[in-house]
């Protein structure tokens, strides 16, 4: 095991590198998905190189310093409730067999984070543009729009795997020869 300076200065460097992520969605709103994506798969770096708990402690620092930076709250809200905690969360999906258990569990977390989202984002924060754009699509607006939601989970969660994999086979051994 690292010692603690170790894990203090990697969660303050992968925190700060999610905080620009998150911070950059505010200046840059059509990337208002990516961005958060992206801050989510950093944190596996520290459960990779560290452990989960200081991930998950990692998560909540971040969610809770990007709903005070962050310009764009919807954005905020999508690493809080979409893409933040999930890459942590993979790491014990991925320790079941099955793997149509496996995707069946991670649809419904997803699911239920994106009903979640869209409820708090509505009804909690007041942000109506969310149910114009579905209106626009016509009567099964909010059905086209989960099922688009699920095809971009899909391929998020696939590219996270290939992600997680170049980092463990291609960066890590570089990390541990420089030592």
């Amino acid at each position: 095991m690292r010692d603690i300076s170790y894990k203090v200065a990697l969660g303050g460097i992968v925190s700060a590198l999610c905080l620009m992520c998150m911070f950059l969605a505010g200046i840059m709103p059509m990337f208002y998905l990516i961005l958060p994506m992206i801050a989510g798969i950093l944190l596996m770096i520290i459960a990779e190189e560290v452990n989960k708990s200081w991930a998950w402690l990692t998560y909540i620092s971040v969610s809770i310093l990007s709903i005070f930076i962050t310009a764009d709250k919807e954005s905020a809200l999508v690493f809080i409730m979409l893409f933040g905690h999930f890459p942590i969360l993979r790491l014990y999906i991925e320790k079941i067999r099955l793997k149509i258990l496996r995707w069946l569990i991670k649809l419904v977390i997803f699911n239920v984070c994106a009903v979640s989202f869209f409820y708090t984002t509505v009804f909690i924060f007041g942000i109506d543009q969310m149910l114009e754009d579905m209106n626009d699509l016509g009567k099964y607006g909010a059905v086209i729009m989960l099922v688009l939601c699920n095809i971009i989970f899909v391929l998020y969660d696939l590219n996270m795997h290939i992600l997680y994999y170049l980092y463990k086979i291609k960066f890590m051994p570089l990390l541990k020869r420089k030592k």
